[in-house]
């Protein structure tokens, strides 16, 4: 079994983390048909700790680290790659901790289990006003908004000064538009965000990659470079899925023409061996980076760059390494796969929008290329 496996028994328990999964797996389609995971399995992400994992003890919430959030979200995508994404969101305590402390007192006031989805881009003007900022526009991508109870939005104070905000405000002052029509991930349910002229208090905004206003270990960890790894690693967890859906298959009967069992063929043998091998070894670079940096923190000090790099390099090359190893396992099986309701035919497909994410582009190669080369990254990568 690979390593870094995830211990259950910190998040609800084997069997109610157990019976989640299967829960997960048998409702695939339904999430898929109203493009959303439906609100009782967000309610049973909030019992089983997923929104208040990384949340302070004082604010109610685990402490958890990085990597044992990392590995929930993995396995929750092995058994749906949207609801997994979903799930990933549980990161927002790295966002909203750098709201002033008196705000953060009140978000996490009543429960630590707050669910939180935002729309960031494009960030659109907001006019200063007696109270704070006059919000209005339209957000894409405002994945997990169905279930969230708290959204934020990009805005650009119109002082020409002022770097881009996100204005945080309850989900009912807001309206989601169902514009989500997309090849996969399609249970994500990632609406347009539409705010009409609502005035959002100064207080409950903060500057994109501001200082956070909290000073326990997680927060010194790299928000951003936390923000690419909890969504490419639902890749790994989907790409782990793949490889035991082409097991199971070849545990099947022999093909009609007479052709070998699935799993006797050698062409597909080795195909499968090289996925295998993709998925380990990106893994393995992944959860090193992660452990790494995390290291670095609980001995008192911050991460490096390097390690920062590190950290965004091994999420990219984790997202198409995995994809890759998804792609072979699909074309082994022919046309068997090909079908939309077989499980490879999703994961196919919802791997190809991991691929397409800004976070996992070709330019996070050119940077990591560049510091190896002791130059100067672009602005926003570390």
């Amino acid at each position: 079994m690979p390593s870094n496996q995830i211990n259950k028994n910190a998040w609800g328990g084997a069997a109610e983390f157990d019976s989640l999964l299967a829960d997960i797996r048998s409702r695939r389609q339904e999430f898929e048909d109203q493009k959303y995971i439906s609100l009782d399995i967000i309610e049973r992400f909030k019992k089983i700790g997923v929104y208040r994992a990384l949340v302070p003890k004082r604010f109610g919430g685990d402490e958890k680290s990085p990597a044992e959030f990392l590995q929930m979200v993995e396995a929750i995508s092995a058994a749906d790659g949207s609801a997994g994404w979903v799930a990933s969101f549980g990161m927002n305590p790295a966002y909203l901790a750098s709201l002033p402390l008196e705000t953060i007192e009140k978000v996490w006031k009543e429960t630590p289990d707050v669910v939180f989805a935002g729309g960031i881009f494009p960030p659109q003007p907001a006019k200063r006003v007696d109270g704070g900022f006059q919000v209005k526009g339209r957000w894409q991508f405002g994945s997990g908004c169905m279930g969230a109870s708290v959204c934020g939005v990009g805005i650009m104070p119109d002082d020409g000064e002022s770097l881009p905000r996100m204005a945080v405000m309850p989900r009912e002052v807001l309206t989601i538009e169902p514009t989500w029509d997309v090849v996969g991930m399609v249970g994500t349910g990632s609406h347009d965000l539409v705010v009409d002229n609502v005035v959002v208090p100064e207080e409950w905004t903060f500057t994109r990659g501001g200082k956070p206003n909290l000073d326990d270990p997680f927060f010194s960890y790299p928000s951003l470079a936390f923000a690419a790894q909890v969504l490419s690693v639902t890749t790994l967890g989907l790409a782990r899925e793949a490889l035991d859906v082409v097991q199971s298959m070849a545990a099947g009967r022999k093909s009609v023409t007479g052709a070998p069992n699935l799993g006797e063929r050698e062409y597909v043998q080795i195909e499968i061996a090289k996925a295998e091998a993709k998925l380990r070894s990106s893994r393995a670079f992944f959860y090193e980076a992660t452990n790494d940096a995390w290291s670095a923190i609980t001995e008192g000090g911050k991460p490096s760059d390097e390690q920062i790099s590190m950290i965004r390099l091994a999420a990219t090359n984790l997202t198409h390494e995995c994809a890759d190893a998804i792609r072979m396992t699909y074309k082994v099986t022919g046309m068997t796969g090909a079908y939309n309701d077989h499980p490879l035919s999703r994961i196919m497909r919802d791997s190809m929008m991991c691929t397409q994410h800004a976070f996992m582009g070709e330019i996070t190669y050119k940077n990591a290329g560049a510091m190896f080369f002791e130059h100067k990254p672009l602005p926003g990568y570390l």
